[in-house]
């Protein structure tokens, strides 16, 4: 009979035990009572911090545009597209659908295939280095197709300036052709196998993945 008692004891022991264990200890809440707000976890506390970065990007109460540079999934009005930027001396141009930003007057003189990296890279438009070949993609990203030859095929009301009615280079190589380079002719819109042997323009951009091709 005694040893009936200490087994029915020890099996009540180890379930108190096991509450008091995913309690997490021995403190009763009352009826009615609120429990205590839980620390954040750390996952909680990274979407905080991202809150906190996305708010210090507002600009006047107004939130900035995503950067688009990865997802163009958007067709906007003109107006709404391209952003002249001050912080660059005006001298660039946001395209709110790439994320990309753009030279806003690029040198009207070609220059050869082989220069064509170089004369990006050397720049410092708006006071800043960074500047890049685009890809082909990107250059064909600015072609309106609505727009007739001779062009230049940039939508209406564009604010670049000093864009000519030529070929511009990309920094795409044509992998059918060694001997040429992928391009943009901005008189009718249209890709082009551009030979190395002959000069075109060059329209630098910032941003972006310049490993894309």
């Amino acid at each position: 009979m005694k040893r009936r008692r200490f087994q029915v004891v020890s099996v009540g022991t180890l379930v108190l035990g096991g509450l008091l264990m995913a309690s997490g200890g021995l403190g009763v809440i009352p009826a009615g009572a609120q429990k205590p707000t839980p620390p954040p976890t750390q996952s909680q506390q990274i979407l905080d911090k991202l809150d906190q970065i996305l708010a210090a990007t507002k600009d006047g109460g107004q939130a900035v545009e995503e950067n688009h540079t990865l997802r163009w999934d958007q067709a906007l009005p003109v107006a709404q597209r391209f952003v002249i930027l001050s912080a660059f001396n005006s001298d660039a141009v946001l395209d709110n659908e790439t994320g990309l930003v753009w030279e806003k007057s690029p040198q009207t003189t070609a220059v050869a295939s082989s220069s064509a990296r170089l004369t990006c890279a050397n720049k410092a438009i708006g006071g800043r280095k960074g500047w890049r070949l685009p890809t082909l993609s990107e250059l064909a990203s600015l072609v309106d197709p609505s727009v007739a030859p001779p062009g230049p095929t940039l939508p209406a009301g564009h604010p670049f300036l000093a864009i000519q009615s030529a070929n511009y280079w990309s920094a795409s190589a044509h992998a059918e052709k060694p001997a040429l380079i992928l391009g943009v002719g901005f008189n009718n819109g249209m890709v082009l196998g551009l030979s190395k042997a002959f000069d075109q323009r060059a329209w630098c951009v910032r941003g972006g993945s310049a490993d894309q091709h």
